[in-house]
C-alpha cells in the first residue's frame, strides 16, 4: 500500500510540472516586456516637396537722356538752329530750302519750310476744332525783305526801340523759314502784346508745343532773348524738342541749350 501511494504522488507531481512547462511554451503567453506590438497602420509615404521659384522683379529700363547734340544749333538748315542778336545766320543772306505755301488762312502771303508748314496746318486745324480761327500774319522773309522790314521799324521808332521788336537782317528767325506770326480771325490785338490775353493767344500758348512750335519770345525774357514779349511769334523746332522744353519748364532756346543771353548785338 505504501509503495502504491508514493507512485501516485510522484505521478501527480510529474503531471503538474508538465502542465507548467507546457504553459510556459504556450503561444498565448505575454510577449516579453519591451517587445513592440506589431503595427497594423499603413506606413507613411513622404510627399514630394514643392519648391516655389520667386519671380524676379524686372529691372526698369532707364529713360535715355535727351540728346541736345542730335541736331545742330549752328547750321541754319537745322530745325534746332538758334538765331539771336549774338548768333547771326551764316551766311547772312541764307536762303531757306524746301519752302512751300502754308495752306492756312493768310493776312499776307506766307511760306514755311515743308515740315513746318505741315505742322502749322495741323495746329490751325486743331484750333478750328475748338472754335478758334487763326491766320498767318507773316512767315518766311528773305534777307532783302528783312532789310525793308527792319528799316521801316527804325524809321518809325528809332533804332533802339526797333531792336526790341525787329531783328536786323541776317539775325531774323523768319529768314530760317521756321517762324510764323499768328493772328486771330476776326483780327484782335494783331502783332500786339494783348494778343496773349485773347482766347486765341491763350490756346496757342498752351497747345502749340504739341505740334512742334514754341513761343519764342515769352514774357519776362527780354534780357535773354533780346526781344519784347511777342505772344504771336511761334518758332517750329519739332515735336521732340518742343515736348522736352515743356517737360523741363524751360521757356527759351538760349536757356535750354545753355547759351549766353543775347539782350544786345555784339557791335
Amino acid at each position: 500500500m505504501w509503495n502504491g501511494r508514493r507512485r501516485s504522488a510522484l505521478t501527480v507531481a510529474s503531471a503538474a510540472a508538465l502542465v507548467a512547462a507546457l504553459a510556459a511554451c504556450s503561444p498565448t503567453s505575454a510577449a516579453p516586456t519591451g517587445t513592440p506590438e506589431p503595427s497594423t497602420s499603413r506606413p507613411q509615404v513622404d510627399q514630394p516637396t514643392t519648391i516655389t521659384t520667386p519671380t524676379p522683379t524686372p529691372t526698369p529700363t532707364p529713360t535715355p537722356a535727351f540728346d541736345k547734340e542730335r541736331l545742330s544749333i549752328d547750321d541754319p538748315a537745322s530745325l534746332w538752329v538758334v538765331v539771336n542778336k549774338l548768333r547771326p545766320l551764316d551766311p547772312a543772306d541764307y536762303q531757306a530750302p524746301d519752302l512751300v505755301n502754308v495752306p492756312v488762312p493768310q493776312v499776307n502771303g506766307s511760306q514755311l519750310r515743308r515740315e513746318a508748314s505741315d505742322a502749322a496746318a495741323a495746329l490751325f486745324a486743331a484750333a478750328a476744332d475748338q472754335g478758334l480761327e487763326l491766320a498767318s500774319q507773316s512767315a518766311y522773309r528773305s534777307y532783302s525783305t528783312q532789310v525793308r522790314v527792319y528799316n521801316g521799324w527804325v524809321n518809325e521808332l528809332g533804332q533802339e526801340a526797333a531792336d526790341l521788336t525787329s531783328a536786323r537782317p541776317g539775325h531774323s528767325e523768319h529768314q530760317t523759314g521756321l517762324a510764323i506770326d499768328i493772328a486771330s480771325v476776326p483780327a484782335s490785338c494783331s502783332l500786339d502784346q494783348c494778343f496773349g490775353e485773347t482766347p486765341h493767344g491763350q490756346w496757342l500758348a498752351e497747345n502749340a508745343w504739341r505740334f512742334g512750335f514754341v513761343l519764342r519770345y515769352p514774357a519776362g525774357a527780354t534780357s535773354i532773348t533780346g526781344y519784347e514779349y511777342e505772344p504771336w511769334h511761334f518758332r517750329y523746332v519739332g515735336k521732340e524738342l518742343a515736348a522736352e522744353m515743356r517737360k523741363q519748364g524751360t521757356a527759351t532756346l538760349e536757356e535750354f541749350f545753355g547759351l549766353p543771353a543775347a539782350p544786345d548785338y555784339a557791335g
